[in-house]
């Protein structure tokens, strides 16, 4: 892969000033049609930014947290443009970053041929939930002989792979961001993916992990059913 198909992705979590609810009701349609029109956000599909959009919802699911980007993108530059086009219109004024992570789409060391588990959560079509955050391992995991960590992650992807209607991404933070990794999940059944995450509780591989939160989980929402729920459409 050379510099020129580098892809990024970034998961936006945004949350809304309080007081913008109690703006009258045409003003508020008014900022949620402007910020619809917005670059990173009217061009879902990348054709005129290069950065795709998924939207999610997490009004009273995430504290400080009303709307969930997941995006794709070319470039940490285009990254930029896109949220400072959607921070400046219309319902975006009032919206503050509450985290952002940033990762890019690399091969896995430990995966020769990736499974359709494994595939991008922008292909396809979406289930209905999003659930994304942060991870780091620990030093001593990287000092770590390769078979040794190969031999643990088997161990991972083997419990991974009792539950196939579940979707992983892993994005690489490294140099990046604050964790190593960006890790994403899509599924339609929460009480599954609640099972997953307490099996891999249970594995070698849990002994290197230093940091998995914040975990932010979203809703799977057209923008204009997002805008409805928050009163501005």
């Amino acid at each position: 892969m050379t510099a020129d198909e580098q892809v990024y992705v970034q998961a936006l979590a945004l949350g809304l000033d309080p007081a913008w609810r109690r703006l009258g009701e045409e003003e508020r349609r008014a900022d949620g049609r402007a910020f619809a029109a917005s670059a990173g956000i009217g061009n879902a599909d990348g054709s005129a930014t290069g950065v795709r959009t998924i939207t999610y919802s997490s009004i009273g699911l995430e504290p400080g947290v009303d709307l969930l980007l997941w995006r794709l993108a070319p470039s940490v530059d285009a990254l930029e443009e896109a949220a400072a086009a959607d921070l400046r219109a219309g319902l975006g004024r009032w919206l503050t970053v509450q985290h952002s992570l940033i990762g890019r789409i690399g091969p896995s060391q430990y995966v020769r041929k990736p499974t359709s588990q494994e595939q991008s959560l922008f292909d396809g079509e979406r289930s209905r939930y999003l659930v994304v955050y942060p991870f780091t391992k620990s030093a001593d995991w990287y000092l770590l002989s390769k078979e040794a960590r190969q031999g643990v992650m088997n161990e991972h992807m083997r419990v991974g792979h009792d539950y196939p209607t579940i979707r992983q991404a892993l994005a690489y933070s490294f140099g990046l961001d604050a964790q190593d990794f960006v890790v994403a999940y899509e599924t339609d059944d929460l009480v599954a993916f609640g099972d997953l995450v307490r099996a891999l509780r249970s594995t070698e591989s849990r002994r290197s992990t230093v940091n998995d939160t914040p975990i932010l989980l979203g809703i799977h929402r057209p923008l204009d059913e997002i805008l409805a729920l928050l009163g501005a459409a």
